[in-house]
């Protein structure tokens, strides 16, 4: 699978696994365990979470699912902004390590722009990297103004942006997505399949013939065309996650990638950054 890296050195799949939704069910557990470990039996080893996921029901899942298989993962968590104090973060750090059973979490990101001065944040960022509970930060859904704001605050060491990016969110094509290729900054695309909707549009439908694949499979090649951007859908279905890996050797080629363009138009202005 093409690897993608970040300005620290680490170097990851270009295609990982996210856990949005997981952890809400007892009754799902299991399913949503061996998902992911199937995943990751597939090269999927970065696996992306959050405190904010289910309450922590989601981290918890995925504690269980890499447990004795943590050397094999790249693990992504995420502070709320209501909690990224300096003391705040390095709490809610200590409570996802704990509900993971794990000591250190490799990438640990600012969920959103929040209330917090960014130095403060960025300050518990780099305490928590001297004392080993993470390998490194960045931040998520955070547009060009921010990210300014964010190096302003000393923020270089920053190592990804994690936003909404599909085939019908493509307004961070306009100058977000430049200004992090720019800096060296890989971008995660996080629901690069916008929750199944992009299901049933005729466009997809075609190249989908044309290649022998599903709709799904065709957005998310469409997603991991670009060098720097990696994307972590979220699967709680053994049979969906094999999609999805077979999903990133799919090569579209240029007349589909022209009949995507006329179905999802790419920005012709500045758009506001997109959340779901």
């Amino acid at each position: 699978m093409r690897k993608i890296t970040f300005t620290n050195g680490a170097t990851v799949p270009a295609l990982g696994q996210g856990t949005w939704y997981m952890g809400d069910r007892a009754d799902q557990r299991a399913r949503e365990v061996a998902a992911l470990q199937a995943g990751m039996d597939l090269g999927m080893t970065l696996i992306d979470t959050a405190e904010m996921y289910a309450n922590g029901g989601a981290e918890a899942v995925v504690g269980e699912a890499i447990r004795r298989r943590r050397d094999e993962v790249f693990l992504v968590s995420k502070v709320l902004p209501n909690n990224a104090s300096r003391r705040g973060t390095v709490e809610a750090c200590e409570r996802s390590l704990k509900r993971m059973g794990v000591d250190v979490i490799d990438l640990y990101l600012l969920h959103w722009p929040g209330s917090y001065p960014l130095g403060e944040t960025i300050s518990a960022f780099e305490s928590l990297i001297a004392a080993g509970k993470i390998g490194a930060w960045g931040v998520s859904n955070f547009d060009v103004r921010e990210m300014e704001a964010l190096m302003q605050a000393g923020g270089e060491t920053c190592q990804t942006n994690q936003i909404l990016y599909n085939l019908s969110r493509r307004g961070t094509e306009w100058d977000l997505l430049d200004w992090c290729a720019d800096r060296g900054m890989p971008v995660m695309a996080y629901s690069p399949l916008e929750q199944g909707r992009l299901a049933g549009e005729p466009a997809l439908a075609e190249i989908a013939r044309r290649h022998g694949c599903s709709e799904m499979q065709v957005a998310l090649a469409w997603t991991l065309r670009r060098d720097r951007i990696l994307a972590i859908p979220k699967a709680s279905d053994i049979g969906h996650v094999e999609q999805n890996r077979a999903a990133a050797d799919l090569k579209l080629e240029d007349a589909d990638l022209e009949l995507l363009d006329s179905a999802f138009p790419p920005p012709t202005g500045k758009r506001s950054l997109e959340l779901l």
